[in-house]
């Protein structure tokens, strides 16, 4: 996450200082979800519980980021670009701490479904949506980190794919619980988990937008981004 440099050595620190948490933050969340991922697949309630119940650590440092932002803009007045980085953060911090609030949760899904001991029979259609939950979020942290519009124009197009894997779980789960009503209350947990997963594609999706945003100052949101676009 380049930004120009100033005459103020305390000034680059601090916005320094802002990214690197954000970085920081995003590395969190990205080891909350293939945790969640991960205890969803395995029906591992240790790794379950783990997860729904280190969330506070996510947001205590959106708060503490949330914080930096707010001293830098009334400290420095930021203009331009620098204005730009620090909305995008803001904005993006806002995404990652509802991820994590997705994985949390997963995590209590997973608990109740192990609780009942009774098997979904869903771990390869979980498996296949978690796996591409996971790339898509790597990447848009990538994107992030890098400030590469054309991976986040990708990942932007990507999401598209959840959607369509999300649906087609949607219509197995519904399958199933025609075929056994007995399952009913199980599948509904096995759904909820998988909503919780198309969620965090969407918000990787708009942490891609934002990135798009801070590089070329066009606000992509709710439209169709041409990587040509001036």
């Amino acid at each position: 996450m380049e930004t120009q440099q100033h005459i103020s050595q305390q000034y680059n620190k601090e916005l320094e200082s802002v990214k690197s948490k954000v970085l920081n933050m995003g590395g969190m969340v990205e080891s909350q979800v293939k945790n969640a991922v991960s205890a969803l697949i395995e029906q591992n309630d240790e790794l379950a519980k783990k997860v729904a119940e280190s969330d506070y650590k996510i947001n205590k440092i959106e708060i503490e980021i949330d914080e930096n932002c707010a001293q830098l803009i009334a400290k420095r007045q930021p203009a331009a670009g620098d204005l730009r980085l620090i909305i995008a953060i803001i904005k993006v911090i806002t995404d990652l701490e509802r991820i994590g609030d997705e994985a949390e949760k997963i995590g209590r899904h997973v608990q109740k479904l192990v609780s009942t001991k009774d098997d979904t029979g869903m771990h390869a259609e979980l498996a296949n949506l978690g796996e591409k939950v996971i790339a898509i979020l790597h990447d848009a942290l990538d994107a992030l980190a890098r400030m590469d519009i054309e991976q986040a124009a990708k990942v932007v197009e990507t999401d598209k794919q959840i959607d369509e894997e999300f649906n087609r779980v949607s219509r197995v789960l519904v399958t199933h619980m025609m075929e056994d009503p007995r399952n009913i209350k199980n599948m509904l947990h096995v759904t909820w988990c998988a909503r919780a997963l198309e969620r965090i594609g969407d918000h990787s999706q708009n942490i891609c937008e934002y990135v798009i945003y801070l590089v070329k100052g066009q606000d992509v949101r709710h439209t169709e981004f041409n990587l040509d676009q001036q």
